[in-house]
C-alpha cells in the first residue's frame, strides 16, 4: 500500500502536523482528514506508525477510525514533522508534552501552534501558550487553543460537537476554521485564550471531584450542587488571573465542564470515582489506560491559587486528597459545608 514520504512534501498542498498517538490525537486527525487537509502524524514509537500504515487505524484509540492512506503521512521523526508544516497542532497530554517539546531543536517562531491540550505543564508551571512565548519565542499572534465539550469517542462516531477556536489573529483563526470544517462540528470563536486555557484545566479537577462524590455513593442531586459551585469557583478563579470580558455559562467553559464531569467518557471523572472507591492515585493509575489530566492539573492550580491567594475549597478538597493523601471522606465532609 503506497504510504507518502514524508520527505515527498509539497508545499502546495494544504497540510498540517498533528503531534500525539492518543485519542485526541486520533480525533484531531480525523477532523482534519474529513475537512480536506493532508495531516503528517507524528507518533513517538514507529510500531504504532508501522501498524497504522498497514490497517490504517489506531490499534490502542477509536479502533473504529479508519484513513485514507492518501490522507495521511506518518512518521516516528518529529524532526521531519516539525520542519515540514507551518501549522503545528499538539495533542500530547501535558504531562509528557514538555519532554516531547525539549527535543525540538527547530526555530518555531514562524509556525502556528494549534493546543488540544487541556493542562498546565508540570515542570514549568505554565500553560501552553506562555510556555512557546517563553521558551520558543512565539508571538501570541500565532499560539491558537482549541477547546469545548468534545469528547473525542463522540467524533470518531461523527456526532454533532461544539468547539471553540480561541486566538489573538482573526486572519490564523479564520483560515482554522477552513481547515476544520467537517459536517460534525460547530465552530466559535473567541480572544480569551488564556481563560479558555484555564478553563480547560479546571474542568479537569471539578471532574475529578465529581467522580469522587459519585465513588461514595451521592446522587445527581448533590452533582447539581457540587457542579454549579464549580462554576462560581471557575468564573472566580479566572476574573482573578485573567480578567476578561466572557460569559462563563458558554459552551466552551461550562459546557467543558458539564459533559467532564457527567459524561461516562471522561476519564478525570472515571479516576475520581475510583477514588471514592478508596485506592489509591497510583493504583488508579495502574488501571486506568489513559492520563488523567486534572490529576497533575491540581497541584499546579493549588499552587496557584495559593499566590494569588483566591478561594477554590473544591481545588482544595482534591488537592487535599490527591497530594497530602487526606481521608476523602473527611474531605469531602468538610467540602459539603462549603457548598451553597
Amino acid at each position: 500500500m503506497n504510504i507518502p514520504n514524508p520527505e515527498n512534501y509539497n508545499p502546495k498542498i494544504k497540510t498540517i502536523a498533528v503531534l500525539g498517538s492518543g485519542s485526541l490525537a486520533t480525533a484531531l486527525v480525523k477532523i482534519f482528514t474529513d475537512s480536506g487537509v493532508h495531516v503528517h502524524w507524528y507518533l513517538r514509537k514507529k510500531d504504532d506508525v508501522d501498524f497504522i500504515k498497514k490497517h490504517l487505524h489506531n490499534k490502542n484509540y477509536l479502533t473504529d477510525v479508519k484513513f485514507n492512506p492518501s490522507d495521511i503521512t506518518l512518521s516516528s521523526e518529529l524532526s521531519i514533522v516539525i520542519k515540514q508544516n507551518k501549522w503545528i497542532a499538539l495533542a500530547i497530554p501535558s504531562v509528557y508534552l514538555e519532554e516531547t517539546l525539549e527535543k525540538i531543536k527547530i526555530p518555531l517562531n514562524e509556525k502556528i501552534i494549534i493546543s488540544g491540550v487541556k493542562g498546565i505543564l508540570p515542570k514549568s508551571n505554565l500553560l501552553i501558550g506562555p510556555y512557546f512565548s517563553t521558551v520558543f519565542g512565539l508571538p501570541q499572534e500565532q499560539f491558537v487553543v482549541i477547546s469545548g465539550p468534545s469528547h473525542a469517542e463522540e467524533i470518531a462516531l461523527n456526532q454533532l460537537s461544539f468547539l471553540t477556536i480561541g486566538c489573538f489573529e482573526r486572519n490564523t483563526t479564520n483560515r482554522l476554521k477552513q481547515m476544520m470544517n467537517a459536517p460534525y462540528l460547530k465552530l466559535k470563536t473567541s480572544n480569551d485564550v488564556m481563560g479558555i486555557e484555564y478553563a480547560a484545566t479546571l474542568k479537569n479537577i471539578f471532574a475529578l471531584a465529581a467522580g469522587i462524590a459519585k465513588g461514595f455513593g451521592y446522587g445527581d442531586n448533590f452533582q447539581s450542587v457540587l457542579i454549579s459551585n464549580s462554576t462560581n469557583e471557575m468564573k472566580r478563579f479566572l476574573n482573578r488571573i485573567n480578567p476578561h470580558k466572557r460569559n462563563i455559562n458558554s459552551s466552551v467553559y461550562q459546557g467543558d465542564l458539564l459533559v467532564t464531569a457527567y459524561s461516562r467518557h471522561s476519564r478525570n471523572r472515571c479516576f475520581g470515582e475510583f477514588i471514592g472507591q478508596d485506592f489509591s492515585p497510583k493504583e488508579v493509575a495502574q488501571k486506568m489506560k489513559m492520563v488523567a489530566e486534572g490529576y497533575f492539573a491540581s497541584r499546579t492550580i493549588h499552587l496557584l491559587k495559593k499566590e494569588m491567594n483566591i478561594k477554590t475549597p473544591i481545588v482544595d478538597a482534591v488537592y487535599d486528597i490527591l497530594y497530602n493523601k487526606k481521608s476523602a471522606k473527611v474531605i469531602f465532609e468538610k467540602l459539603i459545608k462549603s457548598l451553597s
